[in-house]
């Protein structure tokens, strides 16, 4: 059924908020607070609600229950359908929004919510979020699954109603640079919206068992693919190895590492093979002399991925891996124009340009720092063996290693007056529990253990394994068991058991609702083998993640989807699984298992310095970002992900905050794109904002720390203490480090139960308690 749509633009109010939006959240979930409802497909709710649609029809799921999805046009583009109603609202109160949505279904289009004709929400990593992401798998297979956005209160304050549009989209390319690149048109149906409710309660589902097609706890084991998938892998790796030694032209940075990394492992082609030597020393002379004609190439080499990071990196490894064999073709002569240079100079001459770039081209967020910082360590190594004058000290280098891997603070670029210190001289990298900051928690873009263990292969001696650093193996121990808390249990794609990562709660994930399948490191990054950590530490928690995995038969599973990637960095990646492989499956068998594996006891782990809580409690699994994507100011917004046998949640809501204000403010622009910046406004001047002029506090910027008002900053969005109430749920949590405040446990939480860890204090009353530096209380109230 279809029906043609009369948008009608209601003129509203935009009032501007003179002070920081603190909304105590409802102390009792089962009241709900709803306001309104209405049911999608039902004709009687629909016309209530005066529903105005446009490519719209209705559809049902497998159970039945019917509900509406907006089409894409006959003549596809980037937009789509529309469905417009009006819905009752608090004229006083926070308002929100909630949707039903079933989680078999899979789509890829992009579903804005608009108020009064104004759009909710960002399009790209707003602390306020867009409505629904699809990325291509069912978010919560075999479960309803329910969608929270606030309702702008300068929307709703004063009225008893207001019309409300879900407008559909293409998908997007977070990183395209034009209109056309950036977002996709939209060429298949949404998934179904069955029925959406308005209510005052940051918590809200429907009263009633919610009726399940999985059990999480019973779910099948994968049968195939199984050992095969690895001769495969073995076949494209080799086919790949022939392709570039038998190529005429000279090969280039990423050739010549894939060769030199294969030159000692035994079953490739290019195992102990002369010509391997002789091509990418060729490579590397060749490169010398367009360096010469072209100093931007040591920033700009097309040949690799972003070459303003990795500069000469590549070829730095290569001279690592092969340095028995390339020291002898050092003190020959190369020829550039009518002159002659030793190859030692040539070659010295790159990595040098190499380190004088990357020194003074630091950058802070975490995974490019690394990034960064191990290739320029590469480089440094790469010249301490071929000119030793040239080199800066190793400690130098190594340094830097410490300051991305959050072991000594993070000082960023060298100056003529030395380091730049954009953030002041106490900025870590990572929080002392092991997880990554940018700016707070962040879910796959904070999956960085591949990187690590890089950096650590980076500091050992080729062929000698475990002698890389051992502080460095030590904090990636660290980081992995605190990344273990964010992987839960649900149904792969085709149903089957499986662990996915968190990243709904996490400040750089646009569209990762589900995670990806994960158990320890993230093996289908284009760099990362999913044995990694565990081959390289033999940490039994490592060890147990990856038997974990292989039990699960879907390690075999991560090797076929990943071999359906293409370019060679992923091929690259699959070298050294076989041997890996091999090496985790000789090892005895390990007790440890993920943490919120099903049966696993009970926990609490909170990250303070990053605002982010993860709760086992039962069967009900509880992610909570306090401190949510609030670059600019106090934004006192919170991402919940709320997970149960039945149904999940997935909600973007107000808490409660204290801070220290620097009385300055931040006046939310007109933006409608990306939540962080005016880069890529494309999207037509009638989509218009339903939050322009809000104006919200910046906390205290520490006195040597640049700010002004706008800037992204670490400190200016981040309160001192956060109080979350959400369903039975009370957290607070005290992210200072040298303050402590006395907590009123709200009336219905009083007989409630602590769930921190190493306390259960029963159900006596709790009535109020003195929260200390970096420390969180969970209560939970049945």
């Amino acid at each position: 059924m279809e029906y043609k749509i009369k948008i009608r633009l209601v003129d509203c109010k935009v009032v501007s908020i003179l002070s920081a939006l603190v909304f105590a959240a409802s102390i009792s979930f089962a009241q709900n607070k709803r306001l309104d409802e209405i049911n999608f497909g039902d004709t009687k709710s629909e016309t209530k609600h005066t529903l105005e649609v446009y490519l719209s029809d209705t559809a049902h799921n497998e159970l039945g229950d019917f509900g509406r999805r907006m089409l894409p046009y006959v003549r596809p583009t980037f937009q789509g359908g529309t469905i417009a109603f009006t819905m009752k609202v608090d004229p006083a109160e926070q308002n929100y929004l909630t949707v039903k949505c079933w989680g078999s279904e899979k789509d890829e289009a992009m579903v804005m919510l608009f108020i009064n004709g104004r759009q909710v929400g960002y399009r790209h990593l707003g602390d306020i979020d867009l409505l629904h992401r699809g990325n291509g798998s069912p978010p919560a297979l075999g479960r309803y699954y329910y969608i929270t956005l606030p309702l702008p209160k300068q929307q709703t304050i004063e009225n008893k109603e207001v019309r409300l549009e879900l407008r559909s989209y293409g998908s997007i390319w977070d990183y395209g640079e034009t209109f056309e690149r950036y977002q996709k048109d939209m060429v298949a149906p949404t998934r179904i919206f069955y029925k959406a409710f308005t209510h005052t309660d940051p918590y809200f589902t429907e009263k009633g068992r919610h009726p399940t097609t999985v059990s999480i706890g019973e779910l099948p084991l994968r049968e195939t693919p199984g050992p095969e998938i690895i001769e495969r892998l073995k076949r494209r790796v080799n086919q790949s190895l022939e392709d570039i030694l038998q190529k005429e032209d000279t090969i280039n940075q990423l050739e010549s590492w894939f060769l030199a990394d294969a030159y000692r492992v035994s079953w490739t082609v290019a195992y102990q093979n002369p010509k391997v030597v002789d091509k990418v020393a060729a490579s590397i002379d060749k490169f010398y002399r367009e360096l010469k004609e072209n100093p931007d190439l040591i920033y700009s080499d097309n040949s690799i991925y972003n070459p303003d990071w990795l500069n000469a990196g590549p070829y730095a490894i290569t001279v690592r891996l092969l340095w028995n064999q390339l020291m002898a073709k050092l003190d020959n002569a190369i020829t550039i124009g009518d002159t002659s240079i030793l190859r030692r100079e040539a070659w010295s001459y790159i990595f040098k340009q190499h380190l004088n770039h990357s020194t003074t081209h630091r950058r802070h967020y975490t995974n490019q720092s690394m990034i960064i910082d191990w290739f320029m360590y590469e480089a440094n190594r790469a010249l301490m063996l071929i000119n030793p004058a040239q080199a800066l000290p190793e400690y130098q280098t190594l340094k830097y290693l410490y300051e991305s891997l959050g072991m000594t603070p993070w000082l960023g670029k060298e100056t003529g007056a030395g380091p730049e210190e954009p953030l002041g001289d106490n900025y870590w990298q990572l929080t002392d529990k092991g997880l990554t900051k940018e700016l707070g928690f962040v879910g796959y873009y904070g999956e960085v253990l591949d990187w690590v263990v890089h950096l650590y292969e980076g500091t050992t001696i080729p062929e000698c394994s475990g002698t890389g650093d051992a502080k460095i193996k030590a904090q990636m121990i660290k980081m992995m068991k605190a990344r273990s808390y964010f992987r839960y249990p649900d149904a792969d794609d085709e149903g089957y058991k499986a662990m996915r990562a968190e990243a709904v709660v996490g400040w750089r994930d646009g569209n990762h609702y589900p995670g990806n399948v994960l158990y320890g490191d993230r093996g289908i990054a284009w760099d990362a083998t999913p044995l990694m950590t565990a081959a390289n530490t033999l940490d039994p928690y490592a060890l147990g993640m990856a038997q974990q995995m292989i039990e699960d038969n879907q390690f075999f599973q991560l090797l076929a989807e990943k071999m359906k990637l293409g370019g060679l960095r992923v091929t690259k990646s699959l070298l050294h699984i076989p041997d890996q492989y091999d090496f985790v499956k000789s090892q005895q068998k390990s007790s440890y298992r993920l943490p919120m594996s099903v049966g696993m006891p009970d926990f609490v782990f909170s990250d303070e310095e990053n605002g982010v809580v993860a709760i086992k409690n039962g069967t009900d699994i509880l992610y909570a970002s306090l401190y949510w994507r609030a670059r600019n100011a106090v934004n006192n917004l919170a991402k919940v992900h709320y997970i149960t046998p039945e149904k999940q949640h997935v909600a973007n809501i107000y808490v409660e905050s204290e801070f220290e204000p620097s009385g300055m403010y931040f006046i939310r622009p007109g933006w409608v794109n990306l939540g962080f910046a005016d880069w890529r406004e494309f999207y037509p001047k009638d989509i218009q904002s339903a939050h322009t002029g809000e104006k919200l506090p910046i906390a205290k910027i520490p006195d040597r720390v640049k700010f002004k008002p706008g800037d992204e900053n670490i400190y200016a969005g981040k309160a001192d203490l956060y109080k979350m109430t959400y369903g039975n749920y009370f957290i607070v949590m005290n992210t200072s480090s040298d303050k402590t405040f006395e907590v009123k446990v709200p009336e219905y939480f009083q007989k409630g139960k602590i769930l921190t860890i190493g306390e259960n204090e029963g159900s006596h009353k709790l009535l109020n308690f003195m929260l200390e530096p970096q420390s969180t209380k969970v209560i939970f109230k049945k």
